[in-house]
């Protein structure tokens, strides 16, 4: 997790980012509440028993979406780290080899796959922002918009062997979805999605099987709990091997009494108090980049 020296709604990616909002406080203000949510969401993390590596941000160059690093950096079971190609110039800002230098330091990474050249061509895949990685089954689902291209999936799929399932899913104001992980969450056990936002019905179809055939329970989202980012959740494991599903304290209010019951038969919910953070367009999934590497010994 990245503690931000810098946050506020990116002008660069208002334009197609539904989620994103204005916001009625300078910069500095912004900077000094999306800390004090980010301290908060370690210690809630910490305190659950999940091991956080928490690195600060640089104040230079300014980075405002700093804190969601998991659209720039992937971690793989298998050692490999990939870095990925990012729509806004601000972002690609973002990508810090001394993070990865330092991951080096407690994790075996036996190869960094970089893919932040296809930025030169316009083309973007924003981590698992846009990727929805089923570790389990190899399965990458993607909703294709212009942060997710299908030549920079289709690459990401054969050098790490997921299948790809791509779509498009359209929100509210009629645009496609930006990233894949607002409209869709994706556990061991189960899938949070909201699948009417899939509006070919092929698609809609094919992605409704191939969760039922992977043996995910569909829990079925609104279009109301995706705009209060009930999609952008995350199972992650303690130490103790308990699993959690951390999402913001909003998206957990938008649950309605049944989805409640069907999450925690599977897992303790854990949510954050993200209001601020929440301007950018993000929650918290996106502030969390998982690290799937082997440990050294």
């Amino acid at each position: 997790m990245i503690r931000p020296a810098r946050f506020y709604p990116n002008p660069e990616t208002a334009a197609d980012n539904a989620f994103q909002r204005n916001a009625d406080r300078d910069s500095d203000g912004l900077t000094l509440a999306a800390r004090k949510e980010f301290d908060a969401a370690v210690q809630t993390l910490r305190a659950a028993g999940v091991n956080v590596h928490v690195f600060e941000d640089t104040t230079e160059p300014e980075k405002p979406d700093a804190v969601f690093p998991n659209n720039w950096i992937s971690t793989h079971h298998d050692g490999r780290m990939a870095l990925f190609p990012m729509y806004s110039a601000l972002r690609r800002r973002e990508r810090r080899q001394d993070i990865v230098e330092e991951l080096r330091q407690h994790y075996r990474v036996t190869e960094v796959i970089d893919y932040s050249r296809f930025e030169n061509e316009g083309c973007c895949l924003e981590g698992t922002g846009s990727l929805v990685l089923d570790h389990v089954n190899k399965i990458a689902y993607v909703s294709l918009s212009n942060r997710s291209n299908p030549k920079v999936i289709r690459r990401f799929a054969d050098d790490f062997s997921y299948e790809p399932v791509t779509f498009t899913s359209i929100g509210p104001n009629g645009q496609p979805i930006y990233h894949t992980n607002v409209m869709m969450c994706i556990s061991t056990a189960f899938a949070l999605i909201n699948l009417e936002m899939i509006r070919n019905d092929v698609e809609q179809q094919q992605v409704r099987a191939i969760l039922e055939k992977t043996g995910k329970e569909i829990v079925k989202l609104s279009a109301d709990q995706i705009a209060n980012f009930a999609g952008n959740a995350i199972e992650l494991h303690n130490k103790h091997g308990e699993k959690l599903l951390v999402l913001s304290s909003r998206a957990a209010q938008a649950l309605n009494e049944e989805q409640h019951e069907t999450l925690t038969r599977y897992a303790r919910l854990l949510p954050l108090e993200l209001p601020t953070i929440e301007l950018g367009g993000g929650s918290a999934r996106c502030m969390i980049a998982t690290i799937h590497l082997p440990p050294r010994l």
